[in-house]
C-alpha cells in the first residue's frame, strides 16, 4: 500500500514486473521458434491495428477482446530481449515509439467507427484521450532527458488501456454511454496524471540542483 501511494498508481512497480514474469515462458517459447524481440514489438503493433480495424467497423466488443490479447502479447518482446541478453537501445526506442503508434491508432479507429453512427462525443473524446495520454507519455520522456525518471501516476499506460476495454466490452454488450464515460475518464485521470509527473519532475530537478549547489561550496579549513 505504503508503495501503491508513493507512485500514485493503480499498479505498483512490483505487480508490474509480476505481470510480465506471467508472459516469460511465452516469450521464451516465440525466441525457440525464430521470433526476435524486434520481430514481437512489430507483430504486437499488427494486433493492435486489427483492433483499429474492428474499431472503425463500429464493432467495440470485437475490438475490446483483439485489444485483450494485444495486450497479453505486449511486454513480450522485453521479457525475449532481457531472457536472452538482447536488450538494445533500438529495441527500447523500437518498442516506445510503436506503443504511441498504437494508441494513435486504436483511438483513430474508435473516432472513425463513432462517426460511422454519429456519436460525435465519441469523437471528440476519443481525440482527447489520445492527446492527453500522448502528453503523459511526452511529459515521462522530457523528464528522462532532463535526468528525472517520472514513472508514476495514475493512468499510466496499462491503466488507460484497461479502462478503455472495459468501456468498449460494456459499450458493445450494454450501452454506447459506457464508452463515452470510459473516454472521459481517460482523459480526466491523464490530465491528472500529467499534473502529477510535473510535480515529481520538478521535485526531482529541484533536489538536483540542490545537491549540485552544495558540492559547489567548498568545505571550510
Amino acid at each position: 500500500m505504503a508503495s501503491r501511494a508513493t507512485e500514485g498508481s493503480l499498479f505498483t512497480g512490483d505487480e508490474r514486473a509480476r505481470i510480465k514474469r506471467i508472459g516469460e515462458p511465452i516469450a521464451l517459447l516465440l525466441g525457440r521458434l525464430g521470433f526476435t524481440p524486434d520481430a514481437l514489438t512489430v507483430a504486437g503493433f499488427g494486433i493492435v491495428l486489427a483492433a483499429a480495424f474492428a474499431a472503425a467497423a463500429g464493432q467495440w466488443v470485437l475490438t475490446a477482446l483483439i485489444l485483450i490479447f494485444g495486450t497479453l502479447f505486449d511486454g513480450l518482446d522485453g521479457t525475449l530481449a532481457r531472457a536472452t541478453g538482447k536488450t538494445s537501445d533500438f529495441g527500447a526506442f523500437l518498442d516506445s515509439t510503436m506503443d504511441r503508434a498504437g494508441e494513435a491508432v486504436i483511438y483513430a479507429g474508435i473516432a472513425a467507427g463513432a462517426a460511422m453512427s454519429g456519436k460525435t462525443e465519441v469523437i471528440g473524446l476519443a481525440t482527447l484521450a489520445l492527446g492527453t495520454g500522448s502528453l503523459v507519455s511526452y511529459v515521462r520522456a522530457r523528464g528522462e532527458g532532463l535526468g528525472v525518471c517520472a514513472n508514476i501516476g495514475i493512468a499510466q499506460r496499462a491503466e488507460r488501456a484497461a479502462v478503455l476495454i472495459v468501456g468498449l466490452l460494456a459499450g458493445g454488450l450494454a450501452a454506447p454511454t459506457w464508452l463515452t464515460a470510459a473516454l472521459l475518464i481517460i482523459s480526466v485521470a491523464s490530465a491528472i496524471t500529467v499534473a502529477q509527473r510535473i510535480r515529481f519532475i520538478r521535485a526531482g530537478l529541484a533536489a538536483a540542483e540542490q545537491t549540485a549547489a552544495q558540492g559547489k561550496v567548498s568545505p571550510r579549513q
